[in-house]
């Protein structure tokens, strides 16, 4: 049994997420419990809609452990004629959409001046991640816009942020060539494209901790400048509204951050991380971990000291976002990251992000690979999709005060009531 007490003798709208972390009852034990809220002071903010989902760009040969999860769920190939797609994404009304994956950094953009072919990625293995280089045609990127258009997403599109650059002993140097990328801007300019939110620079390639390759942190922050003054200068005389500029979607190294936001000030608006903290997808252990409340707060140091890493910089205006939470590494795991069990992570996460103020969590993945909101095949949502679209319509971005007073297996995150 719960009680909900407020701090002021008044009615606030308030909604409260309260939910048992482990879930194998053998039989019932009835326990008090109190959730005391202050609702008198927002402790952090989030963005109005904090709920994001990604599209990668995996081919249907990408497989881990022998198993094949990602089919024709690419942003390349998945099938926007689907009508439970497209209302998946448009109940959201707008859903944040993040396009990008590992293979970005391999992508070339078809343009309007060159008629160089474009060729599909192909499974190598002795290419870095697997696969050879792949390109985005001018027409499938016309369809991707039209489809946001219609079901009202908001686009956030990762750029490759190798090209350019030589890379040996797992080291990318040398300055970012930008042409290919200020052509993809200045057509989706021309088309009249504006659901484009941010454009981001990179995937995995920040730091140390980093899989495959690396940028050292000055070379980086001088292509997200280069990339901010060229952002700049394309929409200087367009009237849609500029996209923000992100970067660097790696995991997170304090130090390597820390330099990197004070290395961008006037040119980074969003500084983002991914999550991959419960284990590999062939991890027997996954399952214990998603329902350990230990195992669950593992993540909450990362959140707090990018929190004050930003407080404390000489960047304050940035704001943070995970820019791409899978939790389980390797494509996640069949049967548990698709599955009613993974919301006792994906839940928390939303709740724990919020508390330290990041301003928008985007799930890996929209659709493919074991953890998509969205099945792979029938497109049918998994049990996810619906925490995710509950959290968007009730959450809203005051975050307050809360506290649990009873067993360690229940936790509670309460949010000024979104409006409607």
């Amino acid at each position: 049994m719960v009680y909900i007490v407020f701090s002021q003798r008044r009615w606030v709208w308030v909604w409260v997420w309260v939910y048992v972390v482990c879930c194998g009852f053998s039989f019932t034990v009835v326990e008090d419990g109190v959730v005391l809220i202050d609702d008198a002071i927002k402790i952090s903010s989030t963005d109005e809609d904090f709920i994001c989902a990604t599209l990668d760009w995996w081919p249907p040969e990408k497989c881990d452990y022998g198993k094949c999860s990602w089919g024709y769920a690419s942003l390349l190939n998945v099938d926007l004629n689907n009508s439970i797609f497209f209302n998946a994404v448009k109940a959201f009304s707008p859903l944040k959409i993040r396009l990008g994956g590992t293979l970005q950094n391999k992508v070339f953009y078809q343009t309007t001046h060159n008629n160089r072919k474009c060729v599909p990625f192909k499974k190598n293995a002795l290419e870095m991640f697997g696969f050879t280089k792949g390109c985005l045609s001018l027409r499938r990127w016309d369809e991707l816009n039209l489809f946001f258009a219609k079901s009202g997403a908001l686009v956030i599109f990762g750029l490759n942020a190798l090209r350019g650059k030589t890379i040996y002993n797992n080291k990318a140097t040398g300055l970012w060539h930008s042409m290919n990328a200020a052509s993809l801007i200045q057509y989706t300019i021309e088309k009249g494209y504006n659901n484009i939110f941010g454009w981001e620079l990179g995937n995995e390639l920040s730091g140390d901790d980093e899989i495959g390759v690396e940028i050292d942190v000055v070379e980086y922050a001088y292509d997200t400048i280069a990339l901010h003054q060229l952002i700049k200068d394309l929409y200087m005389n367009v009237t849609m509204k500029t996209p923000l500029v992100m970067a660097p979607g790696g995991f997170f190294n304090k130090n390597w951050y820390t330099q990197f936001i004070d290395k961008t000030v006037g040119s980074l608006n969003v500084i983002t991380h991914h999550i991959y903290n419960v284990g590999a997808g062939n991890d027997r252990d996954v399952l214990g971990r998603i329902l350990n409340p230990s195992a669950l707060n593992n993540e909450s140091h990362v959140f707090k000291e990018l929190r004050d890493a930003i407080y404390f910089s000489r960047n304050p205006a940035v704001v943070s976002w995970v820019g791409e939470g899978g939790g389980v590494w390797k494509s996640g795991r069949e049967n548990v990251t698709n599955k009613f069990v993974f919301g006792f992570w994906y839940l928390d996460q939303l709740g724990q992000a919020s508390i330290y103020g990041t301003r928008t969590y985007c799930r890996q993945s929209l659709i493919g690979g074991n953890y998509g909101l969205l099945d792979t095949n029938t497109f049918v949502p998994n049990p996810d999709y619906y925490s995710a679209l509950l959290w968007h319509k009730l959450m809203g971005p005051g975050v307050l005060w809360v506290e649990y007073n009873g067993t360690k297996m229940i936790r509670a995150y309460a949010h000024c009531a979104k409006k409607s």
